[in-house]
């Protein structure tokens, strides 16, 4: 509510805009400026495809608005909302985790029951964090022989498997982007593969060279591509297992002469990561019998070993400039396992802790839709008068400094860095970007000629904005750094 209060002082009017009751004068902008105007006409756009809203923080009176209450497609400007609520929510220092925990007693060097695997949403969980806690059970307990096998226990969230049965978001689902996470997701599910191709042949490697993995590009052919078209004709790979382990086979054309690494989602992540973690055990002289399973740890278990991901406040940083889409969903799910009433959906449960969040804020949540918060969404929906009060509730939050440091900084990092450059936006707009095939967004903040902040909304739903729409919002945003 103080944020509320706050925000009703700066405006003379409500933190959403509803009412302006009171306002000494009210100065909107009545026109879209002109340079918006001559790029929707080079987009072929029409005024109804955008979402705007736009003012001085010092004036909101000087306001330019558009469709300011309409339901809209945010793409990743949703991530926002994640952020600001989970900060707000789980806090600064909150931590995923993961540990190694064991059922019965280490005699000698073995143990005689399973080896626990559970994941506590760690972020950081890669290969090197892996190694580090197996090495912990052999240099700080002796162990040497497990003799119970492996369960892997996802079940922080529900469902604990939330990728199985879910159809592909778009036509490549094997990209980092389109990971589904769970609580256990070992280096992101994701193998690093390597090709590499002379005048004649194509080859392929994978990394980490696992034990029954098989990389197979005896079916692609080659193509006159310059090599940073590789993907022009690549086409989603093949992927079989079987008792003696998993094959790779992939397809499309590739360019001669062309070296590419690329992380890849392609192996079933039960499998990846039996098959990883007993690879580093071997390596570090230890062995491992017995069945690998999915299941829960026993409540009298002891944790042997723990690695911890980087403090919230910091992980955050990858949510915004990277706009990173599984890191986003994971941290979703966390504000509803911490949420969620036993046995309810954890993203059921985020999406009621986030709207419970916007009505302690006084934010009205008709029209507002949550899917998996990160935007990567058909479903997920947003006016851009709830995004305006979410902005205003950032500036005022406990955590202001973090979220508006990881805002993308036009023309300098993060999904800005390509854009605006050479404007007057450049190094003077923090923006969280968004865009899906049929939307683009921008949200966040802009210091104007004269040093005045600015705070900036833009929505564009159309089918062809992400071919089409950016140089749009662009030129709104050059248009707010170009005030006086």
């Amino acid at each position: 509510m103080e944020t509320h209060r706050r925000v009703g002082q700066w405006a003379c009017l409500l933190a959403l805009g509803l009412a302006l009751s009171g306002c000494a004068s009210w100065r909107a902008i009545p026109a879209l400026p002109l340079p918006v105007q001559q790029a929707l006409a080079k987009a072929d756009m029409p005024e109804s495809a955008l979402g705007i809203v736009a003012y001085p923080l010092d004036d909101p009176a000087q306001r330019l608005q558009r469709r300011a209450d309409d339901s809209m497609q945010p793409g990743s400007t949703m991530k926002l909302v994640t952020a600001v609520v989970a900060l707000d929510t789980l806090g600064a220092t909150h931590r995923g985790r993961t540990d190694l925990l064991v059922d019965a007693p280490i005699r000698d060097g073995v143990l005689d029951g399973p080896l626990y695997l559970r994941g506590g949403a760690d972020a950081e969980l890669d290969w090197g964090a892996l190694a580090t806690l197996l090495r912990r059970l052999r240099d700080q307990h002796g162990l040497r022989e497990i003799r119970g096998g492996l369960v892997v226990d996802r079940g922080l969230f529900n469902p604990s498997r939330l990728d199985i049965g879910q159809p592909p978001f778009d036509e490549t689902p094997e990209f980092p982007y389109n990971v589904i996470p769970d609580a256990l997701l070992l280096n992101g599910n994701l193998l690093q593969i390597q090709l590499q191709a002379d005048a004649a042949r194509i080859e392929a490697r994978s990394f980490p060279a696992l034990p029954g993995l098989r990389v197979d590009a005896s079916a692609m052919r080659l193509n006159e591509r310059p090599c940073r078209d590789w993907e022009a004709e690549w086409q989603l790979p093949r992927v079989t297992q079987d008792a003696s382990g998993v094959t790779v086979a992939l397809q499309g054309g590739f360019p001669r002469q062309c070296r590419i690494e690329q992380a890849l989602n392609l192996v079933d992540r039960q499998w990846l990561t039996a098959a990883a973690l007993r690879q580093i055990w071997s390596e570090l002289g230890g062995t491992l019998s017995g069945p690998e399973l999915e299941g829960r740890t026993p409540a009298g278990a002891r944790v042997l070993a723990t690695h911890l991901d980087r403090p919230l406040g910091e992980l955050i940083n990858g949510v915004m400039k990277r706009s990173d889409n599984p890191l986003t969903r994971l941290i979703y799910l966390r504000l509803g396992a911490a949420s969620a009433q036993p046995g309810e959906d954890s993203a059921a449960a985020a999406e009621r802790r986030v709207k419970a969040w916007f009505q302690a804020q006084a934010i009205p949540v008709e029209g507002l839709v949550m899917d998996n918060g990160s935007g990567l969404s058909r479903a997920e929906r947003v006016t851009p008068r709830q995004m305006e009060a979410l902005l205003l509730a950032l500036r005022s939050s406990r955590y202001a400094p973090e979220l508006m440091a990881s805002l993308p900084l036009a023309g300098v990092d993060g999904t800005l860095s390509r854009r605006l450059k050479g404007t007057a936006a450049e190094g003077r707009a923090r923006l969280k970007t968004g865009t899906l095939r049929n939307v683009v967004g921008l949200a966040g903040f802009v210091t104007d000629a004269g040093g005045r902040s600015w705070l900036l909304v833009a929505l564009l739903n159309h089918e062809q904005a992400s071919a089409k729409g950016r140089p749009v919002l662009d030129a709104l945003a050059e248009w707010v750094a170009s005030q006086r």
